[in-house]
C-alpha cells in the first residue's frame, strides 16, 4: 500500500512571495502548479509543496534533500547564485567549505558513504544535498 505510493513533502512558508522569489532566483526552481496558499515543485519523480504557514521552521533538521551526481559542482552552482551553505563542527560532522564527507551509507544505495552539504531558505527551513560515494 504506502510502500507502493510516491511521497511528497509539505514545507511551510511564513512569506509565500518571499519564498517563492527564493526558490526561484536562488534555486532555479519555478512551480509547476499554484493554488492560493501554496506553490508546488517537480525535482526528478518528486514533488514538494510550499504552503503558506503562521508557524515557523524550527531549523534544527533537514526538511528535505536532494541526492545529486556531483556535489561540488551543486554547491558551486547554487553559491553563484547567492546560497549560503552551512557549517559545522561538531562530533562526527565537519564541514569544509560547506561539505562534509560522511562514513557509512544506507546498504541499498551501495558504497561507502556520502558527501553532504546544507542550506537554509528564506524562511529558514533546512535542506540537505548529497552525493552517495561508490
Amino acid at each position: 500500500m504506502l510502500q507502493d505510493s510516491d511521497v511528497a513533502t509539505r514545507i511551510p512558508a511564513q512569506d509565500l512571495a518571499r519564498a517563492r522569489s527564493f526558490y526561484s532566483s536562488k534555486l532555479g526552481l519555478e512551480p509547476v502548479e499554484e493554488r492560493a496558499g501554496g506553490l508546488r515543485y517537480k525535482c526528478g519523480r518528486g514533488y514538494f509543496t510550499l504552503f503558506q504557514s503562521s508557524g515557523s521552521a524550527s531549523g534544527t533538521h533537514t526538511q528535505m534533500a536532494w541526492e545529486v551526481d556531483d556535489i561540488q559542482a551543486t554547491v558551486n552552482e547554487l553559491r553563484q547564485r547567492g546560497v549560503a551553505f552551512e557549517e559545522y563542527d561538531l562530533p562526527g560532522l565537519k564541514t569544509i567549505n560547506g561539505i562534509a564527507d560522511i562514513e557509512g551509507n544506507y546498504p541499498s544505495k551501495g558504497g561507502v558513504g556520502e558527501r553532504a552539504a546544507w542550506f537554509r531558505d528564506s524562511e529558514g527551513n533546512l535542506f540537505g544535498i548529497g552525493q552517495p560515494l561508490k
